[in-house]
C-alpha cells in the first residue's frame, strides 16, 4: 500500500464552480460537447447546473449565484485525454474552435517564461507535455492534456471495480487465470471462483499479480485448509 493512503480519509475532487454570463447558452455548450447533463437546481435568485466530462469523476456547476458575485472566469480548467489528436478532432466537430496543439517552453504549466506556449508537440513526445485549449462563451478556459502514461505515485492503488471496462475485466480474468493455474494443478479439486475472487479483490486494491496470487493461496489455505493436505 501506498504510503500517501495511510491514516488518509478518501478525498476526490468532485466539483468545480465558475461563473457564467448567460446560464442558457453555457448549458448549451456544454451540452454540444457531449457532456453529461446532472441536474438544474433554482431556488430563488439561485440557478445551478451539474454537468460531467465523458468518463469524468468530476464534474462541473454554472449558473446564477454559484460563485461570489465579483468572481472571475475560471483559468486553465484540465481535461485528460489519451489521444490529443481524436479529442481535438471531436470538438472541431462539434463547432468549437480549439487551438492548435502546443507545448509549453518551460515545461507544463509554466507561464512564468517569456513566450510559454510553443506550438506543436512535445519534441520529446512525452505523456503530459502536450496541449490543446478552447474556451466557452464566457472566457472559461479549458486545456486538453494528453497524458498516455501516468507517471509513478500518480495512481491510487485502489481501483474501484465500477471503473473497469468490459477489455480491462477480460484482461484482468485472463491474468486471474493464469495464476490460478499453478495452484489448479497442485492442489485438489476445488472451485475455481474460491481462488479467483481474493486474487481479483487484491489486485483491484493495488498489489501485484505475485502478491495477489499470495493473497490467493493463503485465502485457500485459511477458509478451504483441506484442499491443502
Amino acid at each position: 500500500m501506498s504510503s500517501n493512503q495511510v491514516n488518509s480519509p478518501n478525498m476526490k475532487l468532485e466539483v468545480v464552480l465558475f461563473n457564467v454570463s448567460d446560464v442558457e447558452r453555457a448549458k448549451a455548450f456544454y451540452e454540444n460537447l457531449g457532456w453529461r447533463f446532472d441536474i438544474d437546481v433554482v431556488e430563488g435568485n439561485f440557478r445551478g447546473i451539474q454537468m460531467t466530462p465523458p468518463n469524468s469523476d468530476a464534474s462541473i456547476i454554472f449558473g446564477k449565484g454559484v460563485t461570489p458575485a465579483n468572481s472571475g472566469s475560471a483559468h486553465n480548467l484540465v481535461l485528460a485525454v489519451d489521444d490529443l489528436d481524436a479529442a481535438r478532432k471531436n470538438l472541431i466537430d462539434r463547432g468549437v474552435n480549439v487551438s492548435e496543439i502546443f507545448h509549453y517552453a518551460g515545461g507544463p504549466f509554466n507561464n512564468a517564461v517569456e513566450n510559454p506556449r510553443v506550438g506543436g508537440r512535445d519534441p520529446q513526445g512525452r505523456s503530459y507535455f502536450s496541449f490543446a485549449s478552447f474556451e466557452d462563451p464566457d472566457g472559461n478556459v479549458w486545456l486538453l492534456q494528453e497524458i498516455t502514461t501516468r507517471l509513478p505515485g500518480r495512481l491510487w492503488d485502489s481501483m474501484p471495480a465500477q471503473n473497469l471496462d468490459v477489455a480491462t475485466l477480460a484482461d484482468l480474468l485472463r491474468e486471474t487465470a493464469e495464476h490460478h493455474d499453478p495452484y489448479e494443478k497442485t492442489h485438489a479439486e476445488h472451485h475455481w471462483w474460491n481462488w479467483y475472487a481474493p486474487y481479483l479483490s487484491a489486485r483491484q486494491n493495488g498489489s501485484s499479480p505475485e502478491e495477489a496470487a499470495a493473497a490467493a493461496d493463503r485465502y485457500m489455505e485459511e477458509v478451504f485448509p483441506v484442499l491443502s493436505k
